[in-house]
């Protein structure tokens, strides 16, 4: 970054500290972690694109990398070059989406490095080929967010709107999972959630109920039925987002029109297929179902999830969301935790007991309190295991206990709740 870069970066964080000084301690986490992602994560590569990776794994995952630099959009309003270096990530995300819409993560360079590899005629540019719907969205997000909050546009280059027409394909195609989609991923694992059953096709969901098919949850685990709710809900979203795009931005009256059409396929299956009532807190929705009457009623801590929803903008029935709130904040929810330590949304990917930081911050940005806002980010920054930095998941009774020493994705949610406590928040339509 040039001089006069560096210098409206530092003014914003100065501005910030004057707003912030009845809590050093919480800005200094901040400040650590805003230093931390954009001077270790984030490369600027020689074609104009950045590459994000996702902390202590050397990979850019689509999903992480959107998120990790949610926060600095605030201060791209008046930094050309940050606008730049995320519309630079949004660029590589597209190029991604072109060589592989399937796959969930990439390498740097074309080398052939990944985490197994799970398929023989697998990209050199593939790290992970596990098909999430969200993967597919949060690029989406970033693109719209960075236009819709700064005005930039330098992210629309020729790989978006090829990558966007996959992004429809592949959406359509696995709403028909069964019948229409050649995808499938084996791996020889011990661990049932790192693979799909059925030869690598995943579990038997109905066909044709408009909901699209996920093979994987944003944690990367399999899902138990292949109808994820928490991310056929950020579908609707983004396809939103394309269709304001079409008629406000790229006057294409097609796209306009694609995006209209299959977001309300998806909204009305959601709305649907995604809800079931229960005796103790009425309609709720599920985290999963599979269009036979097969539903999942839990919450995960990775975004997009349940908790979620607000925060990304679906358009949720009130009283259906108010009630899955309370039932995903509660014992009821097998992934919901409570010890000495804190209380929050633990994941299946990481052992019992272990609640996430990002899942508490999701509880925080959703909170209607700024009370319940800063004793959340308090106690985030009480269970760092005394790093100074966020963490996947700890152990709720001892936060030395944790996982990922460096998880960019959780040090950014951090942020984003910080921000949004002091009155940062941003345009998301």
């Amino acid at each position: 970054m040039t001089g006069q870069g560096k210098t409206d970066m530092e003014d914003f964080l100065r501005r910030l500290q004057r707003q912030a000084e009845n809590c050093p301690e919480l800005m200094k986490i901040f400040a650590d972690c805003y230093a931390d992602t954009w001077n270790l994560a984030v490369k600027q590569m020689d074609d104009g694109t950045a590459h994000v990776i996702t902390g202590d794994i050397p990979a850019m995952w689509l999903r992480d990398s959107a998120a990790q630099l949610r926060p600095y959009l605030f201060a791209a309003k008046e930094n050309a070059e940050v606008r730049e270096v995320i519309a630079g990530a949004v660029r590589r995300q597209f190029m991604f989406i072109c060589i592989d819409e399937y796959a969930n993560a990439f390498n740097e360079l074309p080398n052939g490095a990944c985490w197994e590899k799970d398929d023989p005629e697998q990209s050199p540019w593939v790290w992970e080929r596990k098909f999430e719907i969200d993967s597919l969205c949060y690029p989406v997000q970033l693109a719209y967010l960075l236009w819709k909050n700064t005005g930039c546009i330098s992210q629309f280059d020729r790989n978006f709107f090829a990558g966007a027409e996959k992004i429809f394909r592949v959406f359509r195609r696995e709403q028909f999972h069964e019948e229409k989609s050649a995808y499938r991923f084996r791996r020889n694992s011990i661990l049932f959630r790192d693979t799909l059953s059925r030869e690598g096709k995943g579990a038997l969901v109905k066909p044709g109920t408009g909901l699209i098919w996920s093979g994987f949850r944003p944690s990367d685990d399999a899902c138990t039925y292949g109808y994820l709710i928490p991310s056929n809900m950020f579908a609707v979203v983004i396809l939103g987002y394309l269709e304001e795009m079409a008629r406000e931005l790229f006057y294409d009256k097609r796209m306009e029109k694609d995006a209209w059409l299959l977001r309300e396929q998806v909204r009305q299956a959601v709305e649907k297929e995604g809800r079931t009532y229960t005796e103790e807190f009425g309609m709720v929705y599920a985290y999963e179902v599979d269009g036979y009457g097969m539903y999942n009623l839990m919450d995960d801590a990775n975004v997009p999830s349940l908790l979620a929803m607000e925060y990304l903008g679906y358009p949720a029935d009130r009283q259906t969301a108010e009630n899955t709130r309370r039932y995903i904040l509660s014992a009821g929810n097998p992934y919901y935790y409570k010890g000495a330590k804190a209380s929050g949304i633990g994941s299946s990917h990481t052992p019992s007991g272990y609640i996430w930081h990002i899942a508490m911050a999701m509880q925080g940005l959703t909170s209607r309190s700024r009370e319940e806002k800063l004793e959340i980010l308090q106690n985030m920054a009480s269970t760092t295991g005394g790093k100074g930095t966020m963490h996947e998941g700890f152990y709720c009774e001892d936060d030395a206990r944790y996982t990922r020493e460096w998880f960019s994705w959780a040090n950014a949610m951090y942020m984003e709740l910080f921000l949004d406590y002091m009155g940062y928040r941003l345009q998301i339509s």
